[in-house]
């Protein structure tokens, strides 16, 4: 149930025609699974404490750093030196103290993936490296928990919506890299991605409009241009089977 307090809180988004207080009640039984307090990850994290989602878990290892901050609006620089699911927790704890957050200082790899994402209705890539992305793809397709995916780098971004076994998998358009590397980066690239991803997973926790499944959302920054593509299984593909 909606306290009052929760009811006004949400006042504006449950005014939704298609929302409405159903929807609200479903955001607040729903778990969702973060991977990632960075850049992509500050924007999903706010926008879906905020509004509403009960049971949030966010995983990353690392700790804050100065030239994080340009992006990683959810940590002030008095916490520079602090781990960042320790910042992003009191950031989320102020600005929603109705909802639960888990947080999980850990590096993702492919043993301990599924056991981290425990028992997630979505999983949300906000991740800044290939392989890790690979790791949760893993379990998405396993287990048949829809995954949001965003990638940037300086001006440009795309996302994605997946939804095992409906459509391509991670595997089947993206590249196995195991080598990390520093991305070039504007802070308004990452939050402009990340209010797309929080908006897919809104869509699809509360049933309501249409994600991208099957259709990657490119945005080119520097001209303000937005493509769409279409996605298609990769035959073979050695997560999903591309059948």
């Amino acid at each position: 149930m909606l306290t009052e307090e929760e009811k006004e809180l949400y006042r504006r988004q449950i005014a939704i025609r298609e929302w409405g207080i159903e929807g609200q009640k479903r955001l607040k039984s729903s778990r969702v699974f973060v991977a990632g307090a960075g850049g992509l990850g500050s924007a999903v994290l706010y926008y879906l404490a905020v509004a509403g989602v009960g049971a949030i878990t966010l995983c990353d290892a690392d700790n804050i750093e100065l030239s994080n901050l340009n992006r990683q609006i959810l940590h002030p620089h008095k916490n520079i030196g602090m781990p960042k699911v320790d910042s992003a927790a009191m950031t989320l704890a102020e600005a929603n103290p109705f909802i639960t957050i888990t947080k999980v200082q850990d590096r993702i790899t492919d043993e301990n993936a599924e056991t981290l994402v425990g028992e997630a209705d979505l999983i949300i890539d906000c991740l800044d490296n290939h392989e890790t992305r690979h790791f949760l793809n893993h379990v998405s397709v396993k287990r048949s928990v829809p995954m949001v995916h965003a990638g940037v780098s300086d001006f440009h971004g795309q996302i994605t919506f997946i939804h095992p076994p409906d459509t391509p998998c991670l595997a089947c358009f993206y590249p196995f890299e195991s080598e990390r590397r520093q991305v070039p980066v504007a802070g308004c690239t990452p939050a402009m991605l990340g209010s797309l991803e929080a908006m897919e997973a809104l869509k699809y926790l509360t049933g309501i409009g249409e994600t991208l499944k099957g259709r990657l959302l490119l945005f080119e920054g520097l001209s303000t241009e937005f493509y769409t593509m279409n996605l298609e299984k990769a035959p073979g593909c050695r997560v999903c089977g591309g059948e």
